[in-house]
């Protein structure tokens, strides 16, 4: 991360630096009566009895999904609270240049273009806290959401908690993470024309991220654990047949050596433990993703991977929940799909509240209608 920081233009790394600031104080800050107050800046008489601030709908999670779904509540009127979540905007916080998202010609640097969606749902209405929910309660109306220093209730909630990509685990990764080491052939590919590129991993996503790298680099090496892949037949048979793809069967990556950018990536064999230097510009890891589900395990329906299950578009099995982004999305993972899925979030959201109020209103008539009766 820090080596990501460092390529960062001052304005850009102040604005990060101030984020995580407030995200720290925010998890280490004791709760007391006066936390209890509203996030706006009322004072603690405004509250008197301390109870939870009340939300028409509070969004878990930031990111492309999180803050485009406060820009479109928050317009809409409703009263939105977005709790950013441990990393306050997402993974592209720790992206370098963003050149796929739609309106930037030049590209634009993912801190930057997280740092403008947050300041858009904000000019809207949108409160942000920059907390961690580590408890949710969706069996009682209204639903709870506690963070590590407050409590909230909310008519209805937008999970946009992400998913994170598995990590090799080896020290060296996080050191070249922006540098060479990337999750994201889609994001990144075009970064390394002309490179030598290893890809790790052999089911789908691997292979797909394989071959679709081959349109960039010079060569691309596959280091596979196993002496067989696990993606698909019509898959393995393209990459086969593919020129620019070798296989390093029953291998894995051992270590990664570079100065400011990756140089080396140090193979090692699992079976007779030898080890072998390979140059390489780029690192894909493509090893799978984890959906950030564990708090909703026994509230909401997923599927075997961890991924929220939708029923009727944006809506989990728990009726006023809704999901939207890479919580869901396993299959295409990009910011400019989690901001359209935000969209679609926000206005179903909008839509399930307008017509719980109706039907609450309709059921209002009949004991209205008894009481003047009584009274009469």
């Amino acid at each position: 991360m820090l080596t990501f920081l460092s390529m960062l233009p001052n304005k850009l790394l102040n604005g990060w630096y101030l984020l995580h600031c407030n995200h720290h104080m925010s998890n280490n800050t004791p709760v007391n009566d006066d936390d209890y107050g509203d996030e706006s800046g009322s004072d603690s008489s405004s509250n008197p009895t301390n109870l939870p601030v009340l939300y028409d709908v509070i969004i878990i999670g930031s990111g492309p999904a999180g803050y485009t779904a406060g820009v479109y509540t928050s317009r809409a009127k409703l009263k939105t609270l977005i709790i950013s979540g441990t990393l306050p905007g997402g993974q592209l916080m720790t992206t370098s240049e963003v050149e796929n998202y739609p309106g930037f010609p030049n590209g634009i640097f993912g801190p930057e273009l997280m740092m403008n969606m947050r300041q858009q749902a904000e000019r809207f209405g949108s409160i942000i806290t920059d907390d961690e929910v580590v408890r949710v309660d969706f069996k009682q109306r209204p639903f709870v959401i506690t963070t590590h220093s407050q409590i909230y209730e909310a008519e209805s909630v937008l999970i946009c908690t992400g998913a994170s990509p598995r990590k090799l685990g080896i020290p060296a990764e996080g050191r070249f993470a922006g540098r060479g080491v990337s999750y994201c052939a889609t994001c990144d590919g075009p970064f390394f024309k002309g490179e030598d590129i290893l890809v790790v991993g052999g089911g789908d996503t691997a292979i797909e991220e394989a071959t679709f790298l081959t349109k960039f680099g010079k060569s691309v090496k596959i280091v596979h654990r196993r002496d067989s892949l696990r993606a698909s037949k019509i898959l393995q048979d393209k990459a086969f047949e593919n020129p620019k793809i070798k296989f390093l069967w029953n291998s894995v990556v051992a270590d990664i050596k570079g100065g400011k950018k990756i140089a080396d990536v140090i193979v090692k064999d699992i079976n007779n433990k030898t080890e072998q230097t390979i140059s390489a510009g780029g690192l894909f890891v493509a090893i799978g993703h984890e959906p950030n589900t564990s708090i909703f395990r026994g509230q909401l329906e997923m599927d075997d991977k961890g991924y929220i299950t939708l029923k009727n578009q944006t809506r989990t099995s728990v009726d006023g929940v809704f999901a939207a982004g890479d919580v869901h999305d396993y299959r295409y993972r990009q910011a400019v799909t989690a901001a359209g899925f935000g969209c679609m979030a926000a206005l179903d959201v909008e839509k399930w509240l307008t017509e719980r109020k109706q039907q609450q209103q309709q059921q209002e008539i009949p004991k209205r209608t008894q009481y003047i009766q009584e009274r009469s």
